[in-house]
């Protein structure tokens, strides 16, 4: 109905046209339900069709007159992540799950058919709020930086040591989010498919940087000391790996492989590991 339509912009403008805003959550967290018109000559069957292709109508209004504006939307459950919400809202809500371990699943499956840089991921509280878990604050926050990272917590509860890691994952992050959110994203292992690991990798256009990143869930006893693969490189370059001394080539990365030297002692551990190419060899 295009009075409602027009009722909701002119209201939202009045707004931003006073208010110097920046950022938009745009939220619709439930489900449409009882779905029906009384329209003269309208079909039941097109009104879902018709109801989206009237929040395209705001939403083009909207971005068109505040293009400084940036809009989120959010997916919930992952049900208005679409290509046709992402042209006016690059950037979507992941889902509500926010569980380091679960948005393994959640992220890795999201990479499939959505980029990396549409992806909201946030580090939470602890307990998680929906599964009780409580990952440690580096796993959070590895599982968070591969997305648009944020932080969905009250910090007055945080020790000082926690405030002083936050801050060095977001210093981190801003070093390297440009790679992250627009550099080649390689799935190495999947957390379907081993149900206790995930990787994956950033790698730069140029194949001169890449940020990888190892999560494991749960401990096991008379683990062997992890071995991982990586993707994505010049096989004809060198790499120095934050950690490791000496240069690596590319195509031993790829091939032979890597010991994680960290020890990875209990349950919801992760590493991040720096890759740059090496000036000489």
């Amino acid at each position: 109905r295009k009075e409602v339509r027009d009722n909701i912009l002119a209201q939202m403008m009045a707004i931003l046209d006073d208010v110097p805003v920046d950022y938009i959550k745009w939220d619709y967290n439930r489900n449409m339900t009882e779905i029906g018109t009384a329209a003269p000559g309208a079909l039941p069957g097109e009104v879902l069709h018709k109801y989206m292709l009237g929040l395209y109508e705001v939403m083009e209004a909207l971005v068109t007159k505040y293009p400084q504006i940036l809009f989120e939307s959010c997916s919930g459950g992952g049900g208005r992540f679409d290509p046709g919400i992402l042209y006016y809202m690059p950037q979507t809500w992941t889902s509500d799950n926010t569980d380091a371990v679960a948005r393994l699943e959640i992220q890795y499956g999201t990479s499939l058919v959505m980029p990396i840089s549409s992806m909201g991921s946030h580090v939470s509280a602890i307990p998680n709020h929906q599964t009780h878990r409580k990952a440690s604050m580096k796993m959070r926050g590895d599982v968070a930086m591969a997305g648009n990272l944020g932080y969905e917590l009250d910090v007055t509860t945080l020790s000082e040591a926690e405030k002083q890691e936050m801050k060095e994952q977001i210093s981190f992050y801003k070093e390297h989010r440009k790679l992250v959110q627009y550099g080649v994203f390689h799935r190495i292992l999947s957390p379907f498919e081993t149900q206790n690991e995930a990787a994956w990798i950033f790698v730069s256009p140029e194949q001169d940087e890449a940020l990888y990143f190892y999560y494991r869930v749960l401990d096991r006893a008379n683990l062997k000391k992890k071995k991982v693969l990586f993707k994505g490189l010049d096989s004809a370059k060198y790499y120095t790996v934050s950690g490791y001394e000496g240069v690596i080539g590319g195509d031993e990365l790829m091939n032979r492989g890597l010991y994680l030297k960290d020890a990875l002692q209990g349950d919801y551990q992760s590493v991040c590991l720096v890759l740059k190419e090496a000036q000489s060899v």
